[in-house]
C-alpha cells in the first residue's frame, strides 16, 4: 500500500498583475492571469483566447486589430457558452500581449498556444497481424449502433498474446469473470487510431478530429486504445469499453505534437458526449485553460487519467498529469521496478505496467511499447472496470480506492516519490463485499 496521498495539492504563483474583472471572467480567471512563466518557452508564437459567446465577431476582431493579431482559428464551446480564438502574434512579445488582452474587458481569458507531446518512451516492432480481418470506421462525428454492437455485449474473450505479461499481472482473466468495462465510455486523446486493426474492431464508438491536419493512423493512438480495449489477439484491460477516438495530435513519421488549442477542442467534445473517462496520454507544460477546464470535468463526475511523462526522476511536474483533477500514472517493468525514465513527485497517484507492452500498430501489425503513456491507458481500462460495477463512483472516490490498494514495490517503500503499483483486484474488493471477485480467481492466485 501506498502512502501518498489521495488529492495531491499544487500551489499556485500568484502573478504580479491579475487580470481583475471583465465580462463573464470567473472567479478563477480575475485572480490568475494566463501570462507565461518567465523560463517557460514551450508554445507557438500564438496566443488562444475565450470570449463570451454574446461577444461579436467584429467586437473581437477590432481587438485583434489594435493589437496586430491575426486570426488563425475559432471554435465554438457550447457547454462553456463561449468561442476559442487563436491568433497569430507576428513575432510580437507574447507576455505584453496577453496582458493588454487581459486588460480588454471583453477577454475572458488569455494565453500562449502551448505544445504537448505523447509520452512514450520506445517502441519497437513484434510479430504482425495473423488475420487480415478489419473492423469498421465510423465517420468522424458518428457514431456506431452501441446497442447492437457486440462490444455492448461481448460474450467471449481471447486468451491474449502469450508475449502480454500485463494479463498476468493485472489478473484480467479472473476480472473479466465479473467485469469487462461495459457500457463505459472512453475518450481517447491523442494521435490517430486505425480503425482497422482486428485488435479494434467494433472498439470504436466515435471519431473526432480537433486538428486540421491529414489524418493517417498513428503507432501511438493505435496502441494506447489497443491497451483500453483489444479483443482479438490480444486482450485489453477492459475490453467490451467504448472509446470514443479524439485526434488531437497532429502526426509525422514516428512522433506526434497537439496545442493548447487542439486539445481544448478535444476535451470539449468529450465532455459533450458524457464520457465517464478521459485517457490523456500525453504531457507538456502547466496550461490555465485547460486546467480550469479539467476541473469542469472533474466536477461532473469525469475520471480523467494522464501520463506522468517520460523526462526522467529529476523533470519538474509534467501537466495534465500533475493537475489535481488527474489521476496521474507512472511506468513499471516486469519485475515491478520503476520505469527508469519515468517522472517521480508526490503528484502521481499510481503505477502500471508500462515497459514491452505488446499493443496493436496500424497496418494490422504489433509493437512492443515502454512509457508512462501505455501505464496510464491501463489505468483507465482499470478504471472502466470500476465503473461497471459502480457507475456511481466519483473521480475523488476512484483515485482513492486506486491509491489506498495499490502495492508499494520491492526495494522502493523508503522512496515517498515512487507511487505504488496499482491493483485492480484489490480495488475492486474494497469498492463493496458482493460478488467478490475472489471467488472467481484461479487456485492459488495471491490476493493482495
Amino acid at each position: 500500500m501506498t502512502s501518498q496521498s489521495s488529492a495531491p495539492r499544487h500551489a499556485r504563483q500568484q502573478p504580479t498583475r491579475t487580470p481583475g474583472r471583465g465580462f463573464g471572467r470567473t472567479l478563477n480567471e480575475q485572480l490568475f492571469s494566463g501570462v507565461p512563466p518567465l523560463g517557460e518557452t514551450r508554445f507557438l508564437p500564438e496566443i488562444v483566447l475565450q470570449i463570451s459567446n454574446s461577444i461579436s465577431l467584429d467586437r473581437v476582431m477590432l481587438v485583434a486589430k489594435e493589437l496586430g493579431l491575426t486570426l488563425v482559428a475559432s471554435q465554438s464551446f457550447d457547454a462553456a457558452g463561449r468561442v476559442i480564438y487563436r491568433f497569430g502574434t507576428g513575432g510580437k512579445d507574447i507576455r505584453a500581449l496577453i496582458l493588454a488582452l487581459e486588460h480588454k474587458q471583453i477577454v475572458a481569458s488569455a494565453q500562449p498556444n502551448y505544445l504537448f507531446a505523447l509520452a512514450q518512451g520506445a517502441t519497437q516492432p513484434a510479430a504482425p497481424a495473423a488475420s487480415d480481418q478489419t473492423g469498421s470506421i465510423p465517420p468522424p462525428g458518428e457514431a456506431t449502433d452501441l446497442a447492437n454492437s457486440d462490444t455492448a455485449s461481448l460474450q467471449s474473450l481471447p486468451a491474449g498474446d502469450a508475449a502480454q505479461y500485463v494479463i498476468d499481472k493485472l489478473h484480467l482473466g479472473a476480472l473479466h469473470q465479473r467485469v469487462r468495462g461495459r457500457n463505459v465510455t472512453v475518450a481517447v486523446i491523442d494521435s490517430e487510431i486505425d480503425f482497422k486493426h482486428p485488435d479494434l474492431a467494433g472498439v470504436i464508438a466515435e471519431r473526432f478530429d480537433a486538428t486540421s491536419s491529414e489524418s493517417r493512423p498513428h503507432l501511438h493512438g493505435t496502441g494506447m486504445a489497443g491497451a483500453i480495449a483489444s479483443r482479438s489477439r490480444l486482450l485489453g484491460v477492459a475490453p467490451a469499453a467504448r472509446i470514443i477516438a479524439i485526434k488531437a495530435f497532429d502526426e509525422s513519421a514516428t512522433s506526434a505534437e497537439a496545442t493548447s488549442f487542439q486539445i481544448l477542442k478535444g476535451l470539449d467534445y468529450a465532455i459533450s458526449r458524457k464520457v465517464r473517462i478521459i485517457n490523456m496520454s500525453f504531457a507538456g507544460p502547466r496550461d490555465i485553460m485547460m486546467e480550469r477546464t479539467l476541473k469542469a470535468a472533474y466536477d461532473k463526475g469525469i475520471i480523467l487519467i494522464a501520463a506522468a511523462g517520460n523526462a526522467g526522476p529529476k523533470s519538474p511536474p509534467l501537466y495534465p498529469g500533475a493537475d489535481p483533477s488527474v489521476i496521474a500514472v507512472t511506468a513499471t517493468d516486469y519485475a515491478d521496478k520503476p520505469f527508469a525514465m519515468a517522472n517521480r513527485g508526490n503528484y502521481i497517484a499510481v503505477a502500471a505496467p508500462g515497459v514491452d507492452v505488446m499493443v496493436p500498430s496500424p497496418n494490422g501489425s504489433y509493437q512492443l511499447t515502454t512509457g508512462t503513456s501505455v501505464a496510464a491507458a491501463h489505468v483507465s481500462g482499470i478504471a472502466a472496470l470500476l465503473l461497471e460495477s459502480k457507475p456511481t463512483i466519483t473521480p475523488s472516490e476512484l483515485r482513492g480506492i486506486l491509491v489506498r490498494t495499490a502495492k508499494a514495490m520491492t526495494r522502493q517503500k523508503d522512496d515517498p516519490t515512487v507511487a505504488g503499483l496499482v491493483d485492480p483486484v484489490g480495488a475492486l474488493q474494497a469498492m463493496g463485499p458482493a460478488r467478490a471477485v475472489e471467488t472467481v480467481l484461479p487456485a492459488g492466485t495471491a490476493v493482495h
